[in-house]
């Protein structure tokens, strides 16, 4: 969680809150700029922008076109299809390199990077989704995962789920009143998640071999990790704040960046305004 350092000014005043920008809504192709101690999230309602499906799908390699034709229902086929295609058009704009031409490598545990032109920088990308809801997230200098989750019943209305967390974060959780025990249980969920998506490690890494913080108002953070009790102070977790529906969590590498948020709402009644400086980061 960022915090101020003293005689510098800052713009977090809480959670950041995912804001509108007009530079995706159109065809056109814009370059983005992307500082070294900047960490980019966007915000995407995959759904309003269904109406491309077609086109995002002319730029996805085969491999991603016969991944997405082995969904049975066309929602989610479209979804992954909308979702491949912006991750594709982001990277084109933060490279230069055209959508379709980008090719990716895959980690032992499937998280995906950039296979790199000669010469070009480094950038490391992450994204997640949950229903219509995405975030793609992008940095240049250290590791990066996203995770978003869509608040719901069912999953932490018993005990069964809290066998996958530290006996710290069961017994946070256990401790809180049954109506912030929802919401806390997925501020736990996005946390350890996004965190092993970043170290690329996904569930190799077993989820109680470490602890986040979860409760209301608590600011997001590694706490501790087993085996390497230096580990905790090399990421940084921030808070993204998606509204009542979502929880959604951001691990970073390291503890010096600025993070800015935009929206790629598309056609539809989400507000287009202009990219908002949402949070510096620690350092």
């Amino acid at each position: 969680m960022p915090r101020p350092e003293p005689g510098r000014r800052h713009d977090y005043a809480g959670p950041s809150r995912m804001t509108g920008s007009g530079i995706a809504g159109s065809r056109k192709s814009h370059s983005l700029a992307l500082g070294t101690d900047e960490v980019h999230v966007w915000r995407v309602v995959l759904d309003l922008l269904a109406w491309r499906e077609e086109d995002f799908r002319r730029i996805l390699a085969e491999d991603e076109q016969a991944r997405a034709d082995r969904f049975w229902f066309q929602r989610d086929r479209t979804r992954f299809i909308v979702g491949r295609g912006i991750l594709r058009t982001m990277l084109s704009r933060y490279t230069g390199r055209k959508p379709a031409h980008l090719r990716f490598s895959y980690g032992v545990h499937g998280k995906p990077f950039l296979r790199e032109a000669a010469g070009e920088e480094t950038i490391h990308f992450n994204l997640s989704h949950s229903q219509e809801m995405a975030l793609f997230t992008f940095t240049r200098a250290r590791r990066v995962g996203i995770d978003v989750e869509r608040v719901r019943p069912g999953l932490c209305d018993d005990q069964g789920p809290l066998t996958f967390f530290s006996p710290l974060e069961a017994a946070t959780l256990l401790a809180l009143p049954p109506s912030a025990r929802r919401r806390a249980f997925f501020r736990c969920w996005t946390r350890k998640e996004s965190y092993l998506k970043a170290r690329g490690e996904g569930l190799s890494l077993p989820l109680d071999q470490f602890d986040v913080s979860l409760a209301s108002g608590e600011p997001a953070a590694l706490l501790a990790t087993r085996g390497d009790p230096r580990e905790a102070s090399r990421w940084s977790l921030q808070e993204l704040d998606l509204g009542p529906d979502y929880v959604a969590t951001l691990a970073i590498e390291g503890n010096s960046w600025r993070l800015k948020c935009f929206g790629w709402p598309g056609r539809g009644s989400y507000p287009i305004t202009s990219p908002q400086l949402s949070s510096a980061g620690r350092a």
